[in-house]
């Protein structure tokens, strides 16, 4: 396929908003591509670079066969080697039209956005390759790598889908939770539920065989040389493979949590490791067992991977759990929680297997205030004491069925000067143009809002803003795929029922 077909596709899907006609666009493009061609394609389609940074700036690509010149680029090093790639990448850029250019300027820079979110393009590669959704979602978890789920299903078919396996130190995508709205939620007609302690730590995917162990945020980023002390823990186990899902927290001497703030500050460090852990010790705490000693346990239900958890950990690094059967006995769970400085509880479906990269109702969190994960869409330039800072951010919800991000109003509220200073530098990195007022940035902030309710307003697109919005914590440990969605704040103002533009963030 020539690479200006797939930038056109790119275009096509990028200026259409209903996600069958998204899917649709995307699967007609595919299913032109061989085997080797989908790789690339569907890298490319997911806005990645193949081979990461490659050492080309922002600056540099604006001043002036395409994924071997992007490997040739790659393997470019020694003296004079920026020099030497930035004229591979214009002799690249002279080979290519304008709008091909201008796709290759957002690749490579991060900032390629046309709506194949990771649900539409496993769709669109299933209708590509005549294989069934299903097949595709669950190879993707088993592999996070899409390129290569869609280079087996042109293949092979669903026979060499159904060939992938949980292979331990390579990372699964994570399990995700529903919000629930009151204890009644938690049951759902179920008998009993087991509901355990939400931590407000780092989620860990944690892998071991033999004595090598990798830690893997929710970013399925490899953090085990930060973490030496949860390496060792786990080292520590009566098992030769084992696939844990857990939270890493620091914990204060009394027993009680640290802030989130503070547990963060050991993630992704690889500097002055030991004088950080001697400064912020990091406990781990599990909640599920993927696999053990070659046994892929993610089809048994909660129940059954939770025992094989426990004869593993044993109770010091096992979150707190209970069975409960009605809900004065969640509610009371929920409150001793509480008391031990936790956010609120998780409930989880005894029967339930684990889907990885789902977000279903077989796990559900209840916490006691209204808050949101959103995404940092643009920010105002701050007046008064908050002059030469970015103070006033523009907060959007994410929309499933366009790819891109629905924007619910602004706050300058909750902010600390502390805060003030990280997020301008913070954003200012992501920043993509300006005006006078205003700095727009890159989607991949992802923001925690707590707010007091949810009301229709005409002002904003989505038809909804937030009453009282204020800044809890940003969440650099989540993507902006893992934001809220616009459909989940209109059920928030649907339950309160929200009057019509009373008070907004602002």
């Amino acid at each position: 396929m020539k690479f200006g077909e797939l930038v056109a596709a790119s275009r096509d899907v990028s200026e259409v908003r209903a996600r069958s006609k998204k899917i649709e666009r995307l699967a007609a493009c595919l299913a032109e591509m061989d085997a080797d061609e989908t790789r690339i394609g569907v890298a490319y389609l997911s806005g990645d670079l193949r081979q990461g940074k490659i050492g080309i700036g922002y600056r540099t690509v604006h001043a002036m066969d395409v994924d071997r010149a992007f490997e040739a680029m790659a393997s470019i090093a020694g003296p004079g080697s920026t020099q030497r790639r930035q004229e591979a990448l214009a002799a690249l850029f002279r080979r290519a039209t304008r709008e091909e250019q201008n796709f290759l300027v957002r690749l490579i820079v991060g900032e390629l956005r046309q709506g194949a979110l990771e649900g539409i393009l496993l769709e669109a590669i299933a209708r590509a390759a005549n294989v069934s959704a299903s097949s595709v979602r669950r190879a993707a978890m088993l592999t996070a790598d899409a390129s290569g789920v869609a280079a087996a299903a042109r293949e092979g078919g669903e026979a060499r889908l159904a060939e992938f396996r949980l292979s331990p130190l390579t990372p699964l995508t994570p399990m995700l939770a529903q919000t629930a709205d009151d204890f009644a939620d938690l049951f759902s007609g179920a008998e009993s539920v087991a509901v355990e302690d939400k931590l407000d730590g780092a989620r860990i995917q944690v892998h071991r065989v033999g004595d090598e162990v990798r830690v893997f945020t929710r970013q399925l980023n490899d953090v085990a040389a930060s973490l030496p002390e949860i390496v060792e823990v786990v080292r520590r186990l009566p098992v030769h493979s084992v696939v844990l899902d857990g939270e890493a927290i620091a914990m204060r001497k009394d027993g009680r949590p640290e802030t989130f703030q503070t547990t963060m500050r050991r993630f992704g460090r690889r500097l002055d490791v030991e004088t950080l852990r001697a400064e912020i010790p990091l406990s781990a705490f599990f909640f599920d067992c993927m696999h053990r000693d070659g046994e892929d346990l993610i089809d048994q239900g909660q129940a059954e991977r939770f025992a094989a958890l426990s004869r593993i950990a044993g109770p010091e690094l096992v979150v707190t759990r209970e069975i409960v059967r009605d809900e004065a006995a969640a509610r009371a769970f929920y409150e001793r929680a509480l008391s031990r400085g936790h956010e609120g509880l998780m409930a989880k479906a005894l029967d339930a297997p684990y889907e990885a990269g789902r977000r279903g109702t077989a796990w559900l969190k209840l916490k006691p205030a209204h808050t949101l994960d959103l995404v940092v869409l643009a920010v105002e330039w701050g007046s008064g004491r908050r002059k030469g800072f970015l103070s006033n951010l523009h907060l959007g919800a994410r929309d499933p069925s366009t790819g891109g991000f629905v924007m619910l109003g602004k706050t300058f509220k909750g902010m600390t000067d502390e805060l003030l200073k990280w997020q301008t530098e913070k954003l200012l990195a992501l920043e993509v143009s300006r005006n006078d007022f205003t700095v727009f940035v890159r989607p991949e902030l992802v923001v925690e809002i707590a707010f007091d309710g949810v009301q229709t307003s005409s002002q904003y697109p989505g038809g909804v803003a937030l009453r009282f919005a204020r800044v809890k914590r940003y969440r650099e440990d989540k993507r902006a795929s893992d934001a809220d969605t616009i459909e989940q704040v209109r059920a928030h103002r649907d339950r309160s029922g929200g009057a019509p533009d009373s008070a907004a963030t602002e």
